[in-house]
């Protein structure tokens, strides 16, 4: 039997964990727009940079009640952010891998998600894996994205260097106004 043609961006997870099956593969990155919006202005993504992903589906017994349903995804993308030191581009490398648990509907997913651990989503007939994907990579950027080396030295800003001249003693005043006696 020929494998089935399962459009990524209108996704049946619920057919797609009863199958066991899984999709892959590969897209642009500047396909992504709010993921290269994160992108140093002067690096943003080319035409050859890529997102690869998978994802599974899974059916797991659960004793004295319905399966659940399972989503496995994996991504992985290269971007160039803006270094939080010397403010040029760093490669970061972005790999994610998640598990989703499919339920009904929102309401029961509001009540799942606050009994338990798993990442908890309503259950749909056509999921956007792309939107999911970004946001998984999105949330998958690093807070503070440094070079362990920046390339260049940094420079201190002008207001920052030392002095040339030698400042007074703010506490040297106020030890001196402490020796004048009382009139």
């Amino acid at each position: 039997m020929k494998p089935r043609t399962r459009d990524p961006l209108r996704l049946d997870v619920e057919s797609l964990a009863k199958e066991g099956g899984r999709l892959e593969g590969r897209w642009p990155l500047a396909g992504f727009e709010r993921l290269a919006q994160s992108a140093h202005a002067e690096a943003r993504p080319a035409a050859s940079d890529e997102v690869t992903w998978q994802a599974d589906g899974e059916l797991r017994p659960v004793r004295g009640g319905a399966p659940e349903v399972w989503l496995h995804v994996q991504a992985q993308a290269q971007i160039q952010l803006e270094c939080q030191r010397c403010l040029q581009p760093v490669a970061a490398s972005l790999a994610v891998q998640r598990s989703f648990r499919f339920v009904a509907d929102e309401a029961t997913a509001a009540e799942v998600d606050a009994d338990c651990e798993d990442d908890v989503l309503a259950l749909t007939r056509s999921l956007n894996m792309h939107e999911l994907v970004e946001d998984e990579l999105i949330l998958g950027l690093p807070l503070v994205p440094m070079h362990e080396t920046c390339p260049q030295p940094l420079v201190a800003p002008v207001d920052e260097l030392p002095a040339t001249e030698e400042r007074p003693n703010p506490f040297a005043a106020l030890a001196a106004l402490k020796r004048k006696e009382p009139h």
